[in-house]
């Protein structure tokens, strides 16, 4: 069964404090004496500090717009970054050989101007004057008085400069920014202006404006439309009934040649007609006979068949002379001239020819009502899409005017800039002269050393006290760890010459940790300003 770790008494670590003195005061001086060598070596620095000031505008806040404490803190980070660039820094390290023992050590550029940045430079709010308002102190570090007041000056130069700059730029690129907007906004007008004129020619005969005039056209065209429409009626009731008195008229001319036709003696009724029609009958009746005793090539049958040919040939030319006699006579009653048929033909000739030009100019009539109808149709989406046109020019006329309005306050701005106007940055207190260093802290420092040199010796102390804290060494240990009571302890006993030896022992000891302190002073102190620990904390 394993018995808890024993707590030890104020007493007892003050016992081990005792009996490991040396192994405390010889790492804390070594330690101390090193960081107060390093430290007394460090090079003072020097701190110069200058005032600037945004000035505000020499012209009423009227004319130009005063900007914003936004604005103004975004445009001053602005030129601090530019300030505190590269391009802007790397030649004031070799204008004024800055850095000179880190560029010999051999140290990138990048790494001495991020220092510089980051370490060296400082900007705060003015806090301390309260007259000055939008102040801000611009300060440098370094190791000569009078190379720290002139690049504290320079870097003040510089915000003034890059403020001009910045401001001359901004105001030029606001102009032509805004130039160049309102030449995008003109062609903008200009295209809808032309769209307009364009859809205005190409609807002339539909515009809005015209739509009372059209609605008149329309009315009387209508009325004319009637009118046609009624003398056409009138007149196809006139041609009408005279083609109905035509027609009576030819009727009767023509039931009066059938007439005359009829009274011409049909050639069938004569007795020539009839005896021809008898002898023909005898001599079929013949033929027939001598075809059941002879051929149809016998001489006898072809005779018969010849008489049978002669007598129909009289008969049809009796036919053929009483159909030229009737035709003869009706070409005769048919060619003469009867005035009221004539009249009639020519009033119905009449009457054709003027219903064709009424109707031609029905249909012309016609045409222009459906014309007009149509541009009267088109008069709505026209009066919607020149309100279309006329909405979106008037919108491109208001954005056009006001950035008209603001390209005129560019470049009254950008004039302002020229002539230094408007809101600079200026020099209120210039660069010190710094008279006493700001930095290495050296008593605090030195004091930090001793504290890292007690915290070294303490842990060495502790290292080699551990192990006795997990071992029996007393005789509290033995009762805690055994549960028993002690009944007697007996001494250490050494003879003489253990004494002497342990005395010896002790001696060398001592001198070994005096040497070996003093050696690793020196070793300290190049690891230390190796590291450049000090010099950071510094």
């Amino acid at each position: 069964m394993s018995a808890e770790f024993r707590q030890r008494t104020p007493a007892e670590y003050a016992q081990m404090v005792w009996r490991r003195k040396w192994l405390i005061a010889l790492p804390t001086v070594a330690v101390a004496v090193a960081v107060a060598w390093v430290v007394w070596r460090l090079p003072n620095t020097y701190e110069s500090r200058t005032l600037l000031t945004v000035r505000p505008a020499s012209i009423s806040t009227s004319v130009v717009p005063q900007l914003s404490d936004h604005d103004l803190t975004l445009r001053i980070n602005n030129i601090g970054q530019e300030v505190v660039s590269r391009t802007s820094l790397e030649p004031l390290i070799e204008k004024f050989n800055l850095y000179a023992a880190e560029r010999r050590r051999g140290e990138p550029m990048d790494f001495l101007v991020e220092r510089m940045r980051t370490q060296d430079i400082a900007v705060a709010i003015n806090k301390a004057r309260d007259d000055i308002i939008n102040g801000f102190y611009l300060s440098f570090r370094g190791p000569d008085p009078r190379t720290t007041q002139a690049v504290t000056a320079e870097l003040a130069s510089k915000y003034v400069t890059a403020q001009n700059k910045a401001a001359g730029e901004e105001a030029g690129l606001t102009k032509e920014f805004f130039e160049q907007k309102l030449n995008e906004e003109k062609e903008r007008l200009d295209a809808i202006d032309a769209r307009r004129l364009e859809f205005l020619r190409g609807r002339l005969d539909s515009l809005p404006s015209q739509m009372q005039s059209l609605v008149g056209q329309l009315t009387g065209l209508r009325e004319q439309q009637k009118t046609l429409i009624v003398e056409i009626g009138r007149m196809n009731d006139q041609r009408n009934s005279n083609a109905k008195l035509l027609a009576d008229l030819e009727k009767a001319r023509g039931e009066e040649v059938l007439e005359v036709a009829e009274r011409v003696e049909d050639p069938k009724s004569t007795l020539a007609y009839a005896e021809l029609v008898k002898r023909k009958a005898q001599l079929e009746a013949e033929r027939q006979n001598l075809l059941t005793i002879y051929r149809p090539k016998h001489p006898d049958v072809i005779s018969v068949e010849n008489q049978i040919k002669s007598i129909q040939g009289q008969m049809d030319d009796m036919v053929e002379e009483g159909k030229r006699k009737i035709e003869e006579k009706r070409r005769r009653l048919e060619t003469k001239v009867d005035p009221r048929l004539n009249s009639y033909r020519s009033d119905i000739a009449r009457l054709d020819n003027e219903i064709a030009r009424q109707k031609k100019l029905l249909d012309q009539t016609q045409a222009a009502i459906g014309d007009i109808e149509r541009r009267l149709n088109q008069v709505p989406s026209s009066e919607v899409g020149l309100e279309a046109i006329n909405r979106e020019y008037q919108s491109a006329k208001a954005v056009y005017d006001k950035m008209l309005e603001q390209q005129k306050k560019a470049e009254l701005g950008a004039d302002i800039v020229a002539n230094a106007q408007g809101e600079t940055i200026a020099v209120i207190d210039p660069a010190n002269l710094p008279e006493r260093p700001v930095a290495p802290k050296r008593p605090l420092l030195m004091l930090l050393g001793l504290a890292a040199g007690l915290g070294v010796g303490f842990l060495l102390a502790a290292l080699f006290e551990a192990p006795r804290l997990l071992t029996v060494q007393t005789m509290a240990d033995a009762e805690h760890y055994t549960g028993l009571p002690v009944l007697a302890a007996l001494p250490r006993l050494r003879t003489s010459r253990e004494e002497r030896n342990l005395r010896v022992r002790r001696a060398a000891l001592a001198f070994a940790g005096l040497a070996l302190t003093v050696a690793s002073i020196p070793a300290l102190a190049f690891v230390l300003r190796l590291t450049r620990v000090i010099e950071l904390l510094a």
